[in-house]
């Protein structure tokens, strides 16, 4: 890849208008939104994988969606970290483009699973009586399996086309390696790979986002009409747990995406901010509203945190016990 791109090292600048006595609180913030998401969606995956009761189509997908934000994280915030604590910012051209195949992969799948997501509660709401016979666990994991290799496929032409770019700078301003920056590092012509990547970008974010919107409609339409039933309420607080999750992911990235369209000017430490609050605040928030509004999860979690107190209780010495051996 170093013969392509005449570049053997990048360096990630992060934020390139941050003064440098606001770096330890930026990169505070960061690695506290780190180990928040490695707890809250490390405790979403191991109750999905381990609890038989929320071996279900709707919890197989919030665990798949928490191992996504849960990579990804991993794959962005240690490098951006190191940078402001130790000042290795630098990251070899084939880590980078690593890097950048694994951002947009986990966004892509993201993506997709919220849309599963909505399929499932269309399926639930909509269609009740043949849920169960339509949304099987294995049903549930042949989707997960197809929309995570067709996350990867689609995800294939950028690396692949970067890979192949000469650059006449090595300097990227961003928390890590994105096509967009890459883009614009680049001597050659992209015209056409601008073209495509925009195409592929429309379609992993429109296409699922118009099925939820459309699904939602319906849903919402079956929900009213049936809002003298006593399962309506449920419904609906299902409903609008989904519903918080896809408004943090889609509506800044679609924010994002008109300004670019009518080119609106924004700041790139701005642009920066907002880029990291769509992409981190999601996967920070997500598992916890899942947690706290998904009444199975929930009980879950509450079971197992007290059976945890309880063996821990029972570890305890006894006070007495403890008194005799001090005394002798």
């Amino acid at each position: 890849m170093a013969n392509h791109s005449g570049v053997l090292d990048f360096e990630i600048i992060g934020f390139p208008g941050l003064n440098p006595k606001f770096e330890i609180l930026v990169s505070s913030v960061l690695f506290s939104v780190y180990i928040m998401s490695l707890v809250a969606n490390g405790t979403v995956i191991i109750l999905t994988v381990n609890k038989k009761n929320l071996h279900q189509p709707m919890y197989a997908f919030i665990g798949n969606l928490a191992l996504s934000d849960l990579l990804f994280d991993t794959i962005t915030l240690p490098k951006i970290i190191a940078k402001y604590w130790c000042g290795d910012g630098l990251i070899s051209f084939p880590g980078c483009i690593t890097q950048l195949f694994f951002v947009h992969f986990f966004g892509i799948v993201d993506s997709f699973i919220i849309m599963l997501m909505a399929l499932d509660r269309y399926v639930a709401i909509c269609k009740p009586l043949i849920y169960c016979s339509i949304m099987t666990n294995k049903v549930t994991a042949i989707l997960c399996y197809i929309f995570w290799f067709l996350a990867a496929v689609l995800n294939f032409y950028n690396p692949y086309m970067i890979a192949q770019f000469n650059f006449c700078g090595n300097t990227i301003k961003n928390c890590y390696c994105v096509s967009i920056v890459m883009y614009s590092l680049s001597c050659t012509d992209i015209s056409t790979v601008l073209q495509v990547s925009f195409t592929i970008a429309m379609f992993v974010l429109l296409v699922p986002l118009s099925f939820i919107i459309a699904s939602y409609i319906i849903i919402i339409k079956t929900i009213y009409s049936s809002s003298r039933s006593d399962s309506w309420q449920k419904a609906f607080y299902t409903c609008t747990t989904h519903l918080l999750v896809i408004s943090l992911y889609y509506l800044p990235r679609v924010s994002v995406y008109l300004c670019n369209l009518f080119r609106v000017a924004i700041n790139a430490d701005l642009n920066i901010l907002i880029l990291c609050l769509y992409t981190y605040i999601p996967h920070l928030a997500s598992p916890i509203i899942y947690c706290l509004r998904t009444e199975e999860i929930l009980k879950t979690l509450h079971r197992f945190t007290k059976r945890e107190n309880y063996f821990r209780g029972k570890l305890k010495p006894r006070v007495g016990f403890t008194r005799q051996v001090a005394a002798f």
